[in-house]
């Protein structure tokens, strides 16, 4: 049976990645600050995601799906502490898993992890800088450590959706949603199980020839 560890898994994208994988057969650690994950635990801290980790043990599968929208404003107005939590969950939180897994992985000669960016890495959406930049970020460490991995069996991807109907967007200003699902052809938020159901994909053995690469799931937005 493989082993997975799933970060942001209590609700929205993480969650549905969490019950597909479960019924997958996969053994799924759950990773999340809120109530009712198998660790409590902030992605942004060094030593806690080492210690639990070490608890852990070595796993196959990682999905980092951990993430904030951080402040809705434009660039000139955002402070400094709302700019670096945004990186610290956002891009941190990659760096701080990925880090800690891929040893086993590398030991063992397999490994997938998949990564969480957002359509917003690639465009940039007005009055979320640090969101955009963050998510700009996630792409660029998913597509080097692709290269630095490629002959390991460690294989690691990034999916960049577009709006999709989560807890995390339904706090998001209305303006601001309904400018992101202007931009969608198919003219509406995408689901969470969607996401899930490709990030699921991704970490399976039937990937096996692609590493660095960013999946789109936009309903039709992305263009590059």
């Amino acid at each position: 049976m493989k082993k997975a560890i799933v970060t942001g898994a209590e609700s929205g994208i993480g969650a549905a990645c969490v019950a597909r994988l479960r019924r997958q057969g996969v053994e799924v650690v759950s990773v999340d600050l809120a109530t009712g994950a198998d660790y409590r635990l902030d992605v942004s801290d060094p030593s806690a995601v080492e210690a639990a980790v070490s608890q852990i043990g070595a796993v196959d599968i990682l999905v980092n799906s951990a993430g904030v929208v951080g402040p809705n404003k434009p660039l000139w107005e955002i402070t400094d502490a709302e700019w670096q939590r945004t990186f610290s969950v956002n891009l941190d939180g990659v760096f701080n898993l990925c880090r800690a897994v891929i040893p086993a992985m590398r030991a063992r000669g397999w490994g997938r992890i998949v990564n969480i960016a957002s359509i917003a890495g690639k465009e940039g959406n007005p009055n979320l800088a640090a969101y955009s930049a963050s998510k700009a970020a996630v792409i660029g460490l998913t597509k080097s450590l692709g290269k630095e991995l490629a002959t390991s069996g460690v294989l690691v991807n990034a999916i960049a959706p577009a709006v999709i109907e989560t807890p995390m967007n339904a706090a998001t200003a209305p303006e601001v949603l309904d400018y992101m699902v202007s931009r969608v052809p198919m003219g509406r938020m995408g689901r969470a199980e969607e996401v899930a159901a490709l990030a699921c994909w991704l970490v399976s053995d039937e990937v096996s020839f692609s590493t660095g690469a960013v999946y789109d799931i936009s309903g039709g937005r992305a263009t590059y």
